[in-house]
């Protein structure tokens, strides 16, 4: 009897589970949800044809050299403390080195993350009403993250970031809301996360604090945030003893240093005007590409005059009516100065310049979240909130519609425009092309060890780690022989072109033609006239040679001497000489005699009318 009754309860329950109605929260839920995954399907498109790009070659070149070490994980690359990121560089460089299939699939699953942690604190915040679904929509189409999805060391840097700060706050919400310190914990947790990944997440605890003071108001929060003090704390000195100890590419430790007033002011007002204020109305509408894999914001000044008005009155009708909105407005100017503004101020807009580091968007992308939740805070009352209006809100309540819609009309053709990039397209051409000649060589092959194309790696930013022995060398399948100079007798040298074949090495520069049969050398010097004059510098003497015997050649441009071999029978040697003039001088250096044929003197590049490997580049 009891069986039955309890399977009847059983059944009954059930059943009422299945017939009960949806309810408002769950229709918003849903809908909420809906968002999300639509979102994931339109940026897949995008987060697809990109690639690594410039320092993603580093950060993997540089986990390949180290063990996942203390020292590894805890280096301050140029201000920023990113363990977990590195530790991710680690593993890809292990889990098929460029593998953008694995780097795409990561990307998609931190979006969709980040998108459904802010639908949990709108949701906790303000409860499950339609009104929710607008800050919502603002995050999951805005351009801010637009850029920074299609360059992998950002995406794993912010996204993360951008999952770990709602998280956060959910945990002080219900801390605030029940006093449990289990929910305390979980936020110190979730803070310490985005500490791993991003420069910025300390603010999380700002944040934090703003919400308690405007929102959360609770008696007795002390022992919260005694634990969030101490987190940051903690972070606060192994950042500040790495930031001062760890040596950058140019095995220089930081000297952090603002710049002078009228550069970080000019850097401040275009962050501001020309990137800010348009992407939180769909800009920038327009894109200025840095190569063909990235672009900044390239706002029409009158549209960002409009976008910056349009922030004015949106602010000042919030503060008319929404208690406290005043603050939600600080909160998030706060962030933009502190987070935003003043890291770039110390490390890079000395080498960006006010104008290319105030049009970057990816500044900004960990601001959409912020951004969502402010226009939550200034417009919809928190839930169960008392007197949550300084006075009665207009009667026109979907006054806000049609900016809402031009907002979102204008968010998707700012990030279609920008997916109209090539993205990856042609730096991935370059790798593969380079995987397959790298496959098709010999073991043993000599290939000449020189910077990368400035679209796949700049030189200038990333020294020895542009070099395609950096780049390249992990993912040759079997040994090759890479060498910065030729010197001595190499047997069918390789470089690489520009679209990743290899092709013979090719002296460029001046020439002086074989005589027949050859031109004998000795132990007395022979002068050898250049048809030009080479200025001062360093060069690679390519001489060819029929000796009887082997030998040791002394070579001269005007500077001091560099002894190669010089093989027995028909053959050429390398020499890398220092100097410059009309004159290349010759001589033996072991008594024996040396048979002269073509030299030239000059710069090594890849022979453009040789036969390339492989024929055609893959995929260009």
């Amino acid at each position: 009897m009891k069986n039955g009754a309890k399977d009847r309860q059983v059944t009954t329950s059930e059943a009422t589970a299945e017939s009960r109605p949806w309810t408002h929260g769950d229709v918003v839920l849903a809908a909420g949800l809906v968002m999300v995954a639509v979102q994931l399907v339109w940026k897949f498109d995008l987060v697809r044809r990109s690639y690594f790009r410039q320092d993603d070659f580093t950060f993997i070149a540089r986990g390949l050299e180290h063990g996942l070490t203390w020292d590894y994980l805890m280096r301050v690359d140029y201000g920023h403390l990113v363990p977990g990121p590195f530790a991710i560089q680690w593993a890809m460089g292990r889990l098929g080195v460029y593998n953008d299939v694995l780097a795409h699939a990561v990307a998609m699953t931190l979006l969709g993350a980040a998108g459904l942690a802010l639908l949990q604190l709108l949701r906790l915040l303000f409860g499950s009403r339609p009104a929710i679904l607008v800050p919502l929509a603002f995050y999951l189409l805005t351009p801010m993250t637009i850029s920074s999805l299609s360059w992998w060391a950002v995406v794993i840097e912010t996204l993360p970031f951008q999952i770990a700060l709602p998280m956060a706050l959910s945990s002080h919400v219900h801390y605030a809301r029940t006093g449990r310190f289990r929910h305390a914990l979980a936020a110190a947790a979730w803070t310490a996360v985005g500490m791993a990944f991003f420069v910025k997440a300390p603010f999380i605890l700002v944040l934090a604090f703003a919400l308690s003071v405007g929102w959360l108001r609770r008696p007795r929060q002390w022992p919260a945030w005694a634990l969030y003090a101490g987190v940051v704390v903690v972070y606060a000195v192994i950042f500040f003893r790495q930031l001062f100890t760890s040596e950058q590419l140019t095995d220089n430790t930081v000297q952090p240093n603002m710049p002078s007033l009228p550069v970080a002011a000019r850097f401040a007002w275009t962050l501001l005007w020309g990137s800010l204020s348009p992407a939180a109305f769909g800009g920038p509408w327009k894109w200025h590409p840095i190569g063909d894999d990235y672009a900044i914001a390239a706002t029409p000044p009158p549209l960002a005059w409009v976008a910056l008005g349009l922030a004015a009155v949106v602010v000042a009708a919030s503060i008319r009516y929404r208690r406290r909105a005043w603050l939600a407005w600080l909160v998030l100017l706060g962030y933009v100065v502190l987070a935003d503004m003043v890291p770039v101020l110390i490390g890079r807009v000395e080498q960006l310049g006010p104008e290319l580091g105030g049009y970057e968007l990816r500044y900004i992308s960990s601001t959409s979240t912020v951004l969502a939740l402010v226009i939550g805070l200034a417009f919809i009352p928190l839930r169960d909130e008392e007197q949550p209006w300084l006075r009665p809100p207009p009667r026109l309540r979907l006054a806000w519609a049609p900016l809402a819609a031009a907002v979102a009309a204008g968010s998707i053709w700012s990030v279609t425009a920008y997916g109209n990039l090539p993205l990856g397209q042609h730096v991935k051409s370059y790798v593969e092309t380079a995987r397959v000649a790298l496959k098709r060589t010999p073991p043993g092959t000599v290939i000449l060890d020189t910077y990368v194309p400035p679209k796949v790696v700049m030189a200038t930013f990333f020294y020895e780690y542009a070099l395609t022995s950096k780049v390249l060398g992990p993912i040759a399948t079997h040994p090759v022989t890479w060498t910065g100079r030729l010197n001595g007798p190499v047997s069918g040298p390789l470089a690489f072109d520009e679209q990743g074949r290899l092709r013979p090495v090719s002296i460029e520069g001046a020439v002086v033609p074989g005589r027949s049969p050859c031109m004998p050398v000795g132990p007395a010097e022979v002068r050898f006239r250049l048809p030009l004059t080479l200025p001062k510098g360093v060069w690679t003497a390519q001489i060819g040679y029929l000796n009887p015997v082997e030998t040791t050649l002394s070579v001269r441009l005007g500077g001091p001497e560099t002894r190669v071999t010089a093989g027995k029978d028909l053959g050429s040697t390398y020499a890398a000489v220092a100097g410059g003039g009309t004159y290349l001088v010759l001589r033996t250096l072991d008594g024996r005699s040396a048979c002269v044929g073509e030299i030239r003197v000059g710069v090594p590049r890849p022979a453009m009318n040789a036969t390339s490997i492989p024929p055609r580049p893959v995929g260009g």
